[in-house]
C-alpha cells in the first residue's frame, strides 16, 4: 500500500540530481532526460488531504518516545478500518498522526483488516519498530469515526503532547455508542419506507416496507449474536422481506381475506406495491458503506484492500439476491397454487415514478437522516445529511425528469455534486465527507433494479421454454443495478477530488481555532 520512507521517506540525498547532469545547449534541452525523483517526506505526502502542512514535533531522540508515537499512529488506523473508512483515509491520518508526532520515516501496509507500521529507530544500528494491528470486526460507528477525525486535526494543529493524545484516543475508544438499539431498528424501518415512497408506493407499500425492514433488522441482530456469518444473515434478511411483502399482497388480493381487508383496511396493495415494498428492504439491506470504500480504494490505487472489500460487497449482494430469489419462486409457487394473478413487473419504470417531485425530495433527506441514525452519526449531522439527501435525490429526478438524461448518468452527476458539497460542508462541521455522504446517498441504491432482476430471472426459470428469454432479461437488469451502485460511488468520489483544491481555507480557519 502507501509506503512513505522507501518511495516517499527522507532516505538521504539523491545520488544524481539535476545539477549533475551535463548542461545542454538551449535548442538541446527538449532532449534532455527526466531527472530523478526526490524522495518525498511524510509530511509531503499530505497533499490534498484535510491533514497538509501539519504542525510537525521536534523528531523523536529515543525509542521509547518513538514507539509512544507508533503506537498512538496504528490505534488511529485501526479505529478508522473497524469504522469502515476508505483506505486512502486511513493511510492520510496514519501519515498525519505520525509526522506530527515526531517521525521522519514511515512504512504503512493496509489491508482490509490489518495495519501494519514500520520506523527505523534512532539509534544506528539498532533494528526497526514495527507494530501490527488487526481489526477483526466492523461497525456502523460514525460518530466514533468523527471524534477520530477531530482527534487527528488537534494533532496536526498542534498544542497537544503524546502523553496527552495517548489519553485522549483511549477515551474515543471507550465512547459508548450513540442512539438506543431500537431507535437503529426504527431507522432501518424509516429508510425502507422513504425508499418506497420514492419509488411510487401506495401507503400499504411503504407501511409493509417499514414493518419488514424492522424485523429484517431484528432477525439479522438475533443471526448475528448467534455467529451466523454475514452472507446467512444476508440471505435470510432477503428471504424474510419478500415473504412479508407477499403476505401482505396475498391478504388483499385472496379470496378468502380480500373482503375483510377490504372491509376494514382503506386502500389495497398492487403488484406494483408488491415490488416496491421489496425495494425499499433491499436498500435497507444493501452494504452500500463496503461498496463505496471497495470502488474508492479501487480508483485510488490500492488494488489489495480494493479486492477484500469488493469480495466482501459481493457475498453480501449474493446472499441478498439469493435470499430474495429463494422468496421469490416460493411466493411464485404459491401464487400459481392460489391463482392470486402475480404478474411480471415489466411495467415498472425506475425513472419516472408517480410521487410528485417535492415528495420526492422530502423522502430522499428523510431516507438520507434514517441512514444516518443506523450509522450512528452524530446529532448535529442529520440536518446537513438531510440537506445532502435532497440535493442527490431532487438531482437525479430532476436530471431525468426535467432534461432526460438516463437514470446511471443522472446518478453519477447527482453523486457527484453530493461528493463535492459533502466535504466542503464536513470539514466545516468537523467530520471526514464520508459521515454525510454515505447516509445521503443511500436513498439512491438500486433496491428496485435488483428486485426486477430477481423477478426476471426466476419466473424465467419456473414458468418454463416460453419465458426463456426472460432470465437474459433478468441478468440484463442486475447489470444495470451494479452500473448504478458503481455510478454512486464513482461520483461521490469525483466530487471529493474536485472539491480538495477549495477546502484548504476551510482547514486552516479550524486549525487558527485549535491554536
Amino acid at each position: 500500500m502507501g509506503q512513505y520512507g522507501r518511495e516517499h521517506g527522507t532516505t538521504g540525498p539523491n545520488p544524481i540530481s539535476e545539477n549533475t547532469q551535463p548542461v545542454l545547449a538551449p535548442r538541446m534541452r527538449f532532449l534532455r532526460s527526466e531527472p530523478v525523483t526526490e524522495p518525498l517526506p511524510i509530511a509531503d505526502a499530505l497533499k490534498n488531504t484535510p491533514y497538509r502542512d501539519p504542525n510537525v514535533l521536534a523528531g523523536v531522540s529515543d525509542d521509547s518516545a518513538q514507539y509512544k508515537a507508533l503506537d498512538i499512529a496504528v490505534r488511529v488506523g485501526e479505529l478508522l478500518l473497524r469504522c469502515g473508512a476508505s483506505t486512502r483515509d486511513v493511510e492520510s491520518s496514519v501519515v498525519a498522526v505520525a509526522a506530527s508526532a515526531g517521525l521522519r520515516r514511515l512504512e504503512v501496509d493496509i489491508t482490509n483488516q490489518a495495519l501494519l507500521l514500520q520506523t527505523p529507530s534512532p539509534h544506528p544500528g539498532h533494528p526497526p519498530l514495527t507494530m501490527l494491528r488487526v481489526a477483526r470486526s466492523s461497525t456502523r460507528d460514525f460518530s466514533r469515526l468523527t471524534a477520530v477525525h477531530q482527534f487527528v486535526e488537534r494533532l496536526v494543529a498542534g498544542g497537544m503532547d503524546l502523553d496527552e493524545a495517548t489519553k485522549q484516543l483511549r477515551r474515543i475508544q471507550r465512547m459508548p455508542r450513540l442512539y438506543p438499539r431500537w431507535l437503529v431498528s426504527v431507522a432501518f424501518g424509516g429508510l425502507a419506507a422513504s425508499v418506497a415512497t420514492i419509488l411510487g408506493g401506495s401507503w400499504m407499500a411503504v407501511a409493509v416496507a417499514f414493518v419488514s425492514a424492522i424485523i429484517v433488522d431484528r432477525i439479522g441482530r438475533v443471526l448475528s449474536n448467534l455467529g451466523v456469518p454475514s452472507f446467512y444473515s444476508a440471505a435470510v434478511g432477503g428471504l424474510a422481506s419478500t415473504m412479508l411483502a407477499w403476505l401482505a399482497y396475498m391478504s388483499h388480493q385472496s379470496h378468502l381475506v380480500g373482503e375483510f381487508v377490504a372491509t376494514h383496511l382503506p386502500g389495497s396493495m398492487t403488484m406494483a406495491d408488491f415490488a416496491y415494498a421489496i425495494s425499499g428492504g433491499i436498500v435497507a439491506l444493501l452494504p452500500g458503506r463496503q461498496m463505496a470504500s471497495a470502488v474508492e480504494d479501487a480508483v485510488t490505487g490500492y488494488p489489495v484492500t480494493a479486492s477484500g472489500r469488493v469480495l466482501t460487497v459481493i457475498l453480501a449482494c449474493a446472499g441478498i439476491t439469493v435470499g430474495v430469489g429463494a422468496g421469490l419462486s416460493l411466493t411464485l409457487s404459491l401464487d400459481n397454487a392460489l391463482d392470486l394473478g402475480l404478474q411480471s413487473p415489466g411495467v415498472l419504470r425506475y425513472d419516472s415514478p408517480s410521487t410528485t417531485f417535492l415528495l420526492q425530495v422530502a423522502c430522499g433527506a428523510l431516507g438520507a437522516v434514517c441512514s444516518a441514525v443506523t450509522m450512528r452519526s452524530r446529532v448535529r449531522m442529520l440536518v446537513p445529511t438531510a440537506v445532502m439527501g435532497a440535493l442527490g435525490v431532487g438531482g437525479v429526478t430532476f436530471l431525468v425528469s426535467s432534461i432526460g438524461l438516463g437514470a446511471t448518468t443522472a446518478t453519477a452527476m447527482a453523486a457527484t455534486a453530493v461528493g463535492f458539497c459533502a466535504r466542503l460542508l464536513a470539514l466545516r462541521l468537523g467530520a471526514p465527507a464520508l459521515v454525510l455522504v454515505m447516509p445521503a446517498v443511500s436513498p439512491m441504491l438500486p433496491g428496485l433494479r435488483i428486485f426486477r432482476g430477481m423477478y426476471e430471472s426466476v419466473s424465467g426459470s419456473l414458468l418454463g421454454a416460453t419465458r426463456v428469454a426472460q432470465s437474459g432479461v433478468g441478468v440484463t437488469t442486475m447489470l444495470g443495478a451494479v452500473g448504478i451502485a458503481l455510478a454512486l460511488s464513482t461520483g461521490a468520489l469525483l466530487g471529493d477530488v474536485l472539491s480538495a483544491p477549495f477546502d484548504r481555507p476551510i482547514v486552516q480557519r479550524r486549525r487558527a481555532r485549535r491554536r
